[in-house]
């Protein structure tokens, strides 16, 4: 045994400890609660440079169904393999427009005819005049070339006016949203955009849910609603006929102020969700941040058995301490991607993977839907 697989054996064993899932309802016994722990694995890495989530989607290329992962350091690239273990080079994508600042692609909706929807992270420049701030929205995108070519759809969310700090520590972010995954339901009615806030007000600030009608994918722009004390706000139409998105109600609020003085910080950000088959459950991937600059305290993980109801997210425990940032999973096997995996699929953190996940409900659990 070398001296590396010890060391992963008794940091698994740590985080074995603190990862079990704890239901909302405090009388479930732990016999019933779904268990989740780490355990080492062969080191993988996704080609093309990682900045984000990267989104992960099956499409047939040349006859053949392949796995298709989306990169993005900012500008997206796109590799494709048989599986996960045998992506090729990257090629980069485009998008038909250009836009103030750069587009991460954070997430990717295939839908049943081949189409791509794409929701990327951008970050605008000047918000703040000649500094380096930013302050990043959500934008929407579509592809019927398997991800080579994008049409952009436009802005669907970003944060309220006069919501940004430009005297703030925070070293990238004045305010806005974005770092965020998106889910669309199993009905395929409604399209939830987790994401994070990081505007002025502390009360404000956290990861906060919105969703839109998915038969507005089409045009998207203000047709999406955030959850605002326990119901789904829509926007309202400014000036110019411009949306004005109102302020989201955190679900998991941040405990220190992204922008406090001090440029100490305890907020969770970057959400990454997927559906587990293995434990029937909805399952977020958190990084949480300690300073203005966004030093990785830990990787936390949060459970749900639906996505209706934003209340019913679990409080986030420490799967990983510390790390670097942008934890998500890519199932392994013929339907797994960023969004849906098994019982054991691949942590990816900054798209490099040295573990998989393994995820266990009891036969008896009385958490599953």
């Amino acid at each position: 045994m070398t001296l590396r697989t010890l060391v992963l054996m008794m940091t698994v064993a740590i985080v074995q400890r603190g990862a079990t899932f704890v239901p909302n309802d405090p009388d479930t016994p732990s016999r019933v609660r779904p268990l989740a722990s780490l355990a080492p694995a062969e080191r993988m890495t996704l080609p093309g440079p990682v900045d984000s989530n990267s989104p992960a989607y099956w499409a047939l290329r040349h006859g053949r169904r392949l796995l298709h992962v989306v990169t993005s350091g900012p500008d997206p690239r796109v590799s494709v393999g048989a599986d996960v273990a045998s992506l090729g080079f990257t090629r980069a994508a485009s998008f038909d427009n250009a836009v103030n600042g750069s587009r991460w692609m954070e997430a990717i909706v295939p839908d049943d005819d081949g189409r791509l929807y794409g929701y990327y992270h951008n970050e605008p420049a000047n918000v703040c005049g000649a500094s380096s701030l930013t302050a990043p929205r959500i934008g929407a995108a579509l592809s019927d070339d398997d991800g080579r070519t994008w049409h952009d759809l436009g802005i669907i969310l970003e944060a309220p006016p006069d919501s940004l700090d430009c005297g703030t520590g925070n070293k990238y972010d004045a305010g806005g949203v974005g770092d965020f995954s998106v889910m669309l339901d199993p009905e395929k009615k409604d399209l939830y955009i987790f994401y994070s806030v990081y505007a002025r007000d502390a009360e404000q600030q956290g990861v906060a849910v919105a969703r839109m009608l998915w038969s507005n994918r089409d045009h998207p722009r203000g047709s999406v609603a955030v959850w605002q004390d326990g119901i789904w706000s829509y926007p309202e139409i400014g000036d110019n006929e411009q949306p004005v998105y109102p302020a989201a109600t955190p679900i998991f609020p941040a405990a220190r102020s992204w922008h406090d003085r001090s440029r100490q910080v305890d907020a969770f950000w970057g959400p990454s969700v997927h559906f587990n088959t293995a434990i029937n459950q909805y399952v977020m991937l958190l990084n949480h941040a300690s300073d203005g600059d966004f030093t990785q305290e830990g990787i936390y993980i949060s459970l749900a058995s639906s996505l209706e109801d934003p209340r019913e997210w679990q409080v986030p425990q420490r799967l990983l301490k510390g790390g670097k940032w942008y934890p998500q999973v890519i199932g392994e096997g013929a339907d797994g991607t960023d969004r849906f995996a098994g019982e054991s699929p691949r942590l990816f953190v900054s798209g490099v993977s040295e573990y998989v996940i393994n995820f266990e409900r009891p036969a008896d659990s009385a958490v599953a839907r």
